[in-house]
């Protein structure tokens, strides 16, 4: 069940693009005060937790509903997610200004900032795996999502805590991680696709 945590941790980690949120929320909130920049960061880190939840446990029902394989998911997902890896490493990762009173913590920050399409297809395909590898025993759920919600914490205190970071890392450092972050990324697809269409040829 280590194994199981430690995985499900570091997969979820880079696959929120921690240090491409960080950037966004920055740029976003640049002209609020810290009060509204505190209520932003909460009401974004509640969207992302209740979304990566639901994503994880309902996926595998999704799957059936529509009649889709997992193996077809993994390869449509593993584009998906190789796109935004892309766009990390190119740093043309999207970006937008905010208008003057307007709410970004759910839209852009949470969706599709922090919980993408690439985010949303791996997640769906993680919640499958686990249950097809470990059952649905109750102890690797649970072992599945206290990582989870150990990954969504850590992204959420780099959120929270980004007003200090913003002083002291330069944007350009942010940069640097961010496209390591897409490294990342796109190995995580590549794994993705790769497995999809190994067991498709099996």
């Amino acid at each position: 069940m280590l194994n199981l945590f430690v995985g499900t941790y570091i997969t979820l980690f880079f696959l929120l693009t921690p240090f491409f949120v960080v950037s966004s929320f920055l740029s976003l909130t640049s002209e609020m005060d810290s009060r509204r920049r505190r209520r932003v960061a909460f009401r974004t880190i509640i969207t992302v937790i209740l979304m990566t939840l639901i994503l994880y446990l309902f996926g595998s029902k999704i799957f059936v509903v529509l009649g889709i394989t997992i193996d077809s998911f993994r390869i449509g997902g593993g584009t998906l997610l190789f796109l935004s890896a892309v766009a990390l490493v190119k740093g043309n990762a999207e970006q937008r200004q905010v208008a003057e009173g307007e709410d970004v913590a759910i839209v852009p920050l949470a969706l599709p900032i922090t919980v993408g399409p690439g985010t949303t297809a791996a997640l769906l395909v993680l919640g499958a795996e686990v249950a097809g590898e470990y059952g649905h025993s109750m102890r690797s759920q649970l072992t599945a999502i206290g990582a989870m919600l150990a990954a969504v914490l850590t992204v959420c205190a780099m959120i929270w805590a980004s007003a200090v970071m913003d002083r002291f890392i330069p944007q350009r450092i942010m940069g640097i991680l961010s496209k390591l972050t897409g490294l990342i990324l796109a190995s995580l697809s590549a794994q993705l696709i790769f497995t999809g269409i190994r067991n498709f040829m099996k």
